[in-house]
């Protein structure tokens, strides 16, 4: 903006508009609307580091969003580099979290950064989806956004994903617990695409792989772009079409919104109350997490675990046990052949774990709760509480070790 041709020498200086070209953020600042001190504020967590993370990650950093988690499980390799803004060829091998996490800091380093690497189904608790402000889905498969859409329903987080194929994109709004959510709208082949990933007994197949979906670098940073102009308009407290999507067809230069159907009996629409905090992290005994929570509640008690745990694979021809105790989602088919025999074994799959049980002597991290979780302890009768494992926070800074 310039300055009136004369202007009058009786205008306080207050009223003046002046543009400071040192402040990293002065151009922002002209939005009328922006408040800066806010995104300094603000916490997101951006699930999956490839194409589509790369460019919001860089986004988020341009912007100086107060503090980013960014958690991913796979390592850098040459395929990312065609299509990845923050890594570079020397980068391979190393956890694609980590490096888009340090390239970004370079690029703003007002920005903090918590890099995990690990599996958004198993390493992130529930406490840390309640933490953030929003969540930014960037992932190539059903599995992720179904569990990252329940999670942002429990903690009433608003999330944005986005999917991209060749020059083809889509970006969705989700606004918990009023807009319909990723799970509304999805059909029953999605539902059989989604199981084909296991085999009968409901343990991960070997020979199915994560789809390898071709993309462009330019589509990446379209909707990676959309996807944090929709969080910053979510942290302004600014109005979003939540549970929409907005679809850009690049062969024929079209974006058209379409409104998602809300489903009344969908699965994902399960919020939790406000949990009790407890000063116990995932190294407690399930006994010891019993004991915490007898004050709210009495008789018998059973934890409930929001991922299936496979306690063993029996084998029925030798009648030979192994034990296995990861979730069912890091199981294997190679995982229930008998070490004996080679028979295809049975998998013992516990979805709740009963006080004065063996498996009550074991801690919550080898039952597979992961850090800073909310879980839930019921009582015989049905009554329930949640519990927040506050015994973590102080890991939430580093990311609870998940950065090697």
């Amino acid at each position: 903006m310039t300055k009136p041709d004369h202007p009058d020498p009786s205008t306080p200086d207050d009223d003046v508009l002046r543009i400071d070209d040192d402040d990293r953020y002065g151009r922002l600042r002209l939005i009328s609307w922006w408040r800066q001190e806010r995104l300094a504020a603000a916490k997101v967590l951006v699930v999956g580091a490839g194409a589509l993370g790369n460019e919001v990650i860089k986004n988020l950093a341009l912007v100086g969003l107060g503090t980013i988690y960014v958690i991913d499980l796979d390592d850098v390799e040459p395929s990312n580099l065609s299509r990845s803004v923050l890594f570079r060829a020397a980068d391979g091998g190393l956890p694609k979290a980590r490096v888009a996490a340090r390239r970004a800091g370079e690029i703003n380093p007002d920005v903090r950064f918590v890099p995990m690497r690990g599996d958004v189904l198993n390493d992130v608790g529930l406490g840390l989806f309640a933490e953030v402000d929003v969540v930014i889905g960037c992932l190539d498969n059903r599995e992720a956004r179904l569990w990252v859409n329940r999670q942002c329903w429990k903690t009433s987080t608003p999330w944005v994903d986005a999917g991209i194929q060749e020059i083809q994109g889509v970006v969705k709004v989700f606004t918990p617990p009023h807009s319909a959510c990723y799970e509304c709208a999805m059909t029953e082949r999605d539902y059989q695409l989604l199981n084909l990933r296991y085999s009968c007994p409901l343990l991960k197949r070997d020979e199915i792989l994560a789809g390898k979906v071709p993309t462009a670098p330019t589509i990446a940073s379209m909707m990676g772009a959309l996807q944090v102009q929709e969080a910053l308009k979510l942290l302004h407290d600014m109005p979003v079409a939540g549970g929409s999507a907005l679809v850009f067809n690049g062969v024929g230069n079209q974006f058209y919104t379409t409104k998602l159907p809300f489903r009344d009996d969908c699965l994902s629409h399960e919020t939790y109350p406000e949990p009790i905090a407890l000063p116990l992290g995932r190294g407690a005994t399930v006994a010891a997490l019993f004991d915490a929570a007898r004050p709210a509640l009495s008789g018998p008690l059973h934890l409930t675990l929001d991922r299936e745990l496979v306690e063993a694979v029996e084998c029925p021809r030798c009648g030979g046990r192994e034990e296995v105790m990861r979730p069912r989602t890091r199981v294997r088919q190679a995982d229930a052949v008998c070490p004996k025999c080679r028979e295809a074994g049975r998998p013992v799959v516990v979805s709740r774990i009963d006080e004065g049980t063996p498996l009550a002597g074991r801690t919550l991290a080898e039952v597979g709760v992961p850090p800073f979780d909310v879980v839930r302890v019921d009582e015989e009768d049905g009554d329930a509480r949640f519990f927040l494992l506050a015994g973590d926070r102080d890991g939430l800074a580093s990311g609870w070790g998940l950065d090697s």
